[in-house]
């Protein structure tokens, strides 16, 4: 096992990133790039600029993505281990652990579902990054030669694709390999469809999720972001499609709410820390710290929520799953990353929790997130840890029931979906 960045190197270079990136098919990792392009030291400065984040990120881990974007665009919400991986050694949880940790149904249920993954840019390796780590897990072939995988540009064409990111908008193929990879994790026998936006602007991103639903998806998984200030009116009701599941992460910032996990039509999906225990069983949650939750006033409130009485808006979260880059999940990138790492962030939730509303192949029937708060809904109730301060303790910190930042608590089986 080898170190994803030497210890106590700081490969610096956004230009000579930027240099790398501009073209559109290479297939080898840019040279000497940091995940994202930003150090330890860079992230956290970003962060106090933002003036958004109440999460500091431990000193092994960095955003895929920076905090600050311009506004109208979205950032990914991946956090990548620095400690571990870059390498053929496989580091984090396995599509077995997950499927054990959730009680999941995954080798038997999912067939005929097709699972959408949005995100921006063009991962030239998407599709054999994905073979490997299909076949390194055991998992059933997926690609464009069974029809199992298909990537797609945001008007729904095989063609022309967008270009790799830019230096300045973040590893944005770690995040696209990250999602696959849980989706195939989840839901071995989903389709899967990666719609790839031409950028991160809301605009773009929303089309892709609008013609992912047009051309059959049962499920769009969103691990994107920004703060509710920006509102986005103009794209809120792309996401909204009746019949379909609409997930997104809710951020990796700590404490505040974000679009377009707190749209009310959307499922919200927040973060836990998932370890290995030596109970019945054999797993426990706590709040991840960094994971997003709060209150949307000026957003609509679902009927169902049960939280009336802390928000006088949506409140997020929903559902939550594994997020904590401590107990990150094993991803195969070659692009930015050189073979397997383990990352962490809501990101691997969102589309974690798309493949397992597959799993149960009920989104036609579905009202957005109605069905997690149903009494009884066989969930995993998350009751220890926090993701920040805040006026109202049930907004910021989990407890019996309900709360921000685990939702609904976390999938036992598929039952609940």
């Amino acid at each position: 096992m080898r170190s994803l960045l030497a210890s106590g190197t700081i490969l610096a270079g956004l230009v000579a990133i930027a240099a790398c990136s501009a073209g559109t098919g290479n297939t080898t990792p840019p040279v000497a790039a940091p995940l994202g392009g930003y150090t330890q030291a860079q992230s956290d400065a970003l962060d106090a600029v933002d003036g958004t984040s109440n999460f500091v990120l431990p000193p092994n881990v960095v955003r895929a993505c920076p905090v600050n974007v311009e506004p109208g665009r979205a950032r990914c919400f991946a956090q990548v281990r620095t400690d571990i991986g870059g390498g053929p050694d496989v580091n984090g949880y396995t599509p077995a652990d997950l499927e054990a940790a959730y009680n999941l149904p995954s080798t038997t249920q999912g067939s005929g579902q097709t699972i959408a993954i949005v995100d921006a840019y063009d991962d030239p390796n998407a599709e054999s990054d994905l073979a490997t780590y299909r076949s390194t897990f055991g998992l059933p072939a997926c690609g464009s030669s069974n029809g199992c995988f298909q990537k797609l540009n945001q008007d729904g064409l095989p063609s022309p694709l967008p270009s790799t990111p830019p230096a300045s908008q973040g590893s944005w193929t770690v995040e696209l390999s990250l999602d696959v990879d849980m989706v195939s994790a989840s839901c071995p026998n989903c389709h899967i469809m990666l719609m790839e936006a031409n950028d991160n602007f809301f605009g773009n991103l929303s089309s892709a999720v609008d013609h992912a639903v047009k051309l059959g998806a049962n499920v769009v998984s969103n691990s994107y972001g920004a703060p509710t200030k920006q509102l986005l009116k103009h794209v809120g009701q792309q996401y909204n499609h009746p019949g379909h599941i609409i997930l997104a992460s809710a951020g990796d910032s700590g404490y505040g709410a974000a679009v377009p996990a707190s749209f009310p039509w959307v499922v919200s999906v927040g973060g836990t820390t998932l370890q290995k225990s030596s109970g019945s069983r054999g797993w426990t949650e706590t709040a991840w710290g960094g994971t997003g939750a709060g209150c949307a006033p000026r957003q609509t409130q679902a009927s169902w929520q049960h939280n009336l009485g802390t928000c006088r808006g949506r409140a997020e979260n929903d559902i939550s799953a594994d997020a904590s880059p401590a107990t990150g999940v094993a991803v195969y990138d070659t692009y930015h990353a050189g073979g397997f790492i383990v990352v962490g962030g809501t990101s691997v939730a969102s589309p974690l929790l798309g493949g397992v509303y597959g799993l149960a192949g009920n989104a036609s029937t579905l009202n957005a997130a109605q069905s997690l708060y149903k009494k009884g809904a066989s969930l995993y109730d998350v009751t220890t840890g926090s993701d920040g301060t805040c006026m109202k303790k049930l907004l910021c910190t989990a407890g019996p029931g309900w709360d921000g930042p685990t939702g609904n608590g976390t999938p036992n089986g598929a039952t609940a979906f």
